[in-house]
């Protein structure tokens, strides 16, 4: 029996492992893929404690230190939770495996939308970003291109156009554009943003990281291309939390709803990091607190 079993292995689950084992509490991290979204991201700058690390080192850090405390971890992919008649809960994963948790804290996070074009995958990490406030930094004096036609998209480009020195902003048409009109305003001042409406990319091209772009204009049905450092891609998030469903209440994008301490509607469910509806902002930092906060509660549920 574990006092709290965290399901997701990223910063936020192995953070809720470390200060659940310090408080005394016997906890287990399941995850299908160790640092979470950190795996898609290069080298981190913005991590307090760190001028500059890379992703895997951040990732091989918080486990080494996790583990060091006594947190145990399990590799697998959450199948099935399940809240018994004496309120614990019966967590099946992997293969044939379950184990039961007093306690249970979800830092399953979001999954990117991607393209789903060539070259994608292959860069990402080497050009290709799915967030600019931690890649942006990069790119400075570079070109740049972004993806999406709503708020992020929007605002990803005007961050960007203070660190690049050209921003594209490719949006597939223009009755798509979901952004704020201040904001679609604001991007139509900036210099050295161009608004590259009907517009969409087919393929990213480089060496060892990004080159250029081929794009279309599926307006006018013509092909062109653009020379790029960095291609970020901001056509949203996708929260999986079917998994959940009947024991938590959900947000219209299915993320988790929480109170100020990261309790769900079931007692002794959590929810932290990026899947909560805490915060719009998706930061490694405020993933990390967020669990802070789930497993000192946790820990406080289970106090007489």
């Amino acid at each position: 029996m574990y006092d709290t079993i965290i399901i997701g292995s990223g910063p936020a689950g192995m953070t809720a492992g470390i200060y659940a084992v310090r408080r005394e509490m016997k906890a287990l991290v399941i995850g299908k893929e160790l640092g979470g979204q950190l795996v898609w991201a290069n080298e981190i700058e913005n991590y307090p404690g760190f001028k500059k690390i890379n992703a895997f080192e951040l990732i091989q850090n918080m486990k080494d230190q996790a583990l060091s405390f006594g947190v145990e971890m399990r590799d697998g992919e959450v199948k099935k939770i399940e809240k018994t008649e004496n309120n614990t809960f019966l967590v099946y994963f992997g293969a044939e495996e379950v184990v039961e948790g007093k306690t249970i804290i979800l830092t399953i996070g979001l999954s990117p939308r991607r393209l789903a074009i060539k070259g994608e995958e292959e860069f990402s990490g080497k050009g290709v970003s799915y967030c600019a406030n931690c890649d942006g930094p990069f790119f400075r004096n570079k070109k740049v291109a972004v993806v999406g036609s709503g708020n992020s998209a929007f605002d990803a480009a005007e961050v960007l156009s203070k660190i690049a020195s050209e921003v594209y902003l490719l949006v597939r048409n223009e009755s798509s554009i979901r952004a704020f009109d201040s904001l679609v305003n604001e991007i139509k001042s900036r210099s050295n943003i161009k608004l590259l409406l009907n517009s969409v990319i087919e393929e990213i091209v480089g060496d060892s990281s990004v080159k250029k772009i081929n794009c279309a204009n599926i307006k006018e049905n013509n092909k062109f291309e653009i020379e790029v450092d960095g291609v970020f891609v901001e056509i949203g998030r996708i929260a999986h939390t079917d998994l959940v469903a009947e024991l938590v209440d959900r947000t219209p994008d299915n993320r988790i709803m929480v109170s100020k301490d990261c309790a769900t509607k079931t007692p002794g469910i959590f929810a932290a990091g990026d899947v909560s509806d805490l915060s719009e902002f998706k930061q490694i930092s405020i993933a990390t607190g967020q669990a802070t906060i789930a497993a000192l509660s946790a820990y406080k549920y289970l106090q007489p």
